[in-house]
């Protein structure tokens, strides 16, 4: 996907190339998780989304143009792509709200959940087998959730379970992203996408109405577009230069940009209990994918022949 020849002489192949698209693909979805929170200050919900997204559409609508593939955007009405992008528009609207009123590092760390939440649904819907290893590990990791949730703590912020209701999307989000053939491109995947929350975020800010805005907010907005743009490309690229067990514990890099840019923007920094909680969580979801790593070698090593 990311076929610049400067990115590939420095970055390298392989499975370097993988941890490190991860890598920055995270740092890049923080990048645009800021600047959406920055103009937050001065815009209604719906009218921030349906802008950033509007910007974002028209950048990808480019690059479906540029790349040759024009033909193929009538795949975009395609039931399972069409599904996908209606659970991603939940999942985005409600994320944003969160993020919105919430630092960004603790309602990052409740949307990192999602590898405990996917053993969970792929046990309990899908029937497939998940050992006492991971159930434990998953039964631990919500332990941590309720930590930083704090639901009886003082100060307790609503819009944590509304973090929560939005990673349930993600996750529902991603388990019908495996409907998609491979014959749909990725990239009208990500346009659609893109035209259904900026859809979305149109009727919400009907309700909500618009403001004037200055060049900031256009310029932030705008910003966040190419970020969204480029954190999805790469992530993309992550996955098709290294193998999902090996790259994958990497997203949790996120949190710690998150972390980074809430305390060095806005000053926040998660109390004890939240800090304990995001320990959890990250440990258990990075032991969930070991033990998905070590199930997929015992498998591959059953379907060897004997000779």
């Amino acid at each position: 996907m990311l076929a610049f020849p400067l990115y590939t002489r420095l970055i390298g192949t392989g499975t370097r190339r993988g941890v490190a698209s991860m890598m920055l693909g995270m740092a890049v979805f923080v990048a645009n998780d800021s600047l959406v929170k920055l103009a937050s200050s001065t815009m209604p919900t719906g009218q921030l989304i349906s802008l950033r997204n509007f910007m974002a559409t028209l950048l990808l609508l480019a690059l479906v143009f540029a790349t040759g593939q024009a033909s193929q955007l009538r795949r975009a009405l395609h039931p399972a792509v069409m599904t996908r992008s209606s659970l991603d528009l939940i999942a985005t609207l409600l994320f944003i709200v969160a993020l919105f009123h919430m630092p960004i590092g603790n309602v990052t760390a409740i949307n990192m959940s999602s590898p405990l939440m996917m053993t969970a649904v792929a046990a309990v819907v899908l029937h497939l087998p998940v050992g006492w290893r991971r159930w434990t590990a998953v039964a631990v990791g919500f332990g941590g959730i309720m930590l930083i949730v704090q639901p009886r703590a003082e100060g307790f912020n609503a819009y944590a379970l509304v973090a929560l209701c939005s990673t349930v999307f993600v996750v529902a989000r991603d388990l019908s992203t495996r409907r998609i053939g491979q014959d749909i491109p990725s990239l009208i995947v990500a346009t659609t996408n893109s035209v259904f929350v900026t859809g979305g975020a149109l009727v919400l800010s009907a309700f909500e109405g618009w403001v004037a805005i200055g060049w900031r907010e256009y310029t932030l907005l705008a910003c966040a577009g190419v970020f969204l743009i480029i954190g999805y490309l790469l992530i993309v690229d992550a996955f098709r230069h290294g193998d999902i067990a090996t790259v994958g514990p990497f997203r949790y890099t996120g949190l710690i940009w998150a972390l980074l840019a809430g305390y060095l923007i806005w000053g926040d920094m998660p109390n004890g209990l939240a800090w304990a909680g995001i320990v959890i969580v990250v440990a258990s979801g990075l032991y969930v994918l070991h033990r998905e790593r070590v199930r997929g070698r015992d498998e591959a090593a059953k379907t060897v022949p004997v000779e």
